[in-house]
C-alpha cells in the first residue's frame, strides 16, 4: 500500500514537473513574440514616416528619380517582410527575409540622405528637419526594441536546449527562434542625418 502511494506520488511530482517546463517554455516563447511586437510598432512607424520624408524631397530633387523609387520599393519590401515576420515571429526564414529587407531599406535610406547634401535648400526645409529628427528618434526605437526582442529570444532559446526541457521542447514542437541581428558591418549603424 505504502509502495503504490509512494510511486503514486512520484508519478504526481513528474507530471507536475513536466508541466511546470512546458508552461515556461510557452511563457518565453510568449514573451519573445511579445517583443517582436514591440519591434513591429516602431517599424510601422518608420515605414510611415518615409514616403513623408520622399514626398519632401521630391519637390527639391526633381533628378533622383530613380534614388527615390529606390526608397520607396526598398520600403514596400520591408513592409512586406514585417508582415510575413510578424505572423510568425522567430522563424528562421521570415526573420531573415526581414533582415535583408531592412537591410536593403536602410542602403535605400542612406544614398537618399547622401545624395540631400546637395540640395541646400532642401537641408532647410523645415519639414525636412522635422521628418529627418522622428526617422532618427525611431531608429534608436527599432534598436532597442530588436535588444529586447533579442534578449528574449535568448532566454527561449537556452531554456528549451536545457536538459530535461529540451525532450519536452522537442516532443511538443518548440523549435528555435531566430535572432533579429544585422549581418553586414555598415548595416548596423542607423542612417546619419545632418542639416
Amino acid at each position: 500500500m505504502t509502495a503504490g502511494l509512494v510511486f503514486l506520488g512520484a508519478i504526481v511530482l513528474l507530471v507536475l514537473f513536466l508541466v511546470g517546463i512546458y508552461n515556461r517554455l510557452v511563457t518565453l516563447r510568449n514573451r519573445y513574440k511579445n517583443a517582436f511586437s514591440q519591434i513591429d510598432v516602431q517599424l510601422k512607424r518608420r515605414y510611415d514616416l518615409i514616403p513623408n520624408l520622399v514626398e519632401t524631397a521630391k519637390g527639391y530633387m526633381k533628378h533622383e528619380r530613380e534614388t527615390l523609387e529606390g526608397v520607396i520599393q526598398a520600403r514596400n519590401q520591408a513592409v512586406s517582410a514585417a508582415g510575413h515576420a510578424a505572423a510568425n515571429p522567430g522563424e528562421a526564414g521570415a526573420m531573415k527575409g526581414l533582415m535583408g529587407a531592412e537591410a536593403a531599406l536602410t542602403g535605400a535610406v542612406g544614398r537618399l540622405f547622401a545624395l540631400m547634401e546637395s540640395y541646400p535648400d532642401l537641408k532647410a526645409n523645415q519639414n525636412m528637419l522635422q521628418l529627418s529628427e522622428e526617422l532618427t528618434s525611431t531608429e534608436n526605437r527599432v534598436a532597442f526594441a530588436r535588444q529586447a526582442y533579442n534578449d528574449a529570444v535568448t532566454e527561449y532559446n537556452t531554456a528549451r536546449e536545457k536538459f530535461p526541457n529540451a525532450m519536452i521542447a522537442n516532443s511538443m514542437g518548440f523549435s528555435a527562434a531566430q535572432l533579429f541581428e544585422v549581418e553586414v558591418q555598415e548595416e548596423r549603424q542607423a542612417p546619419k542625418v545632418q542639416f
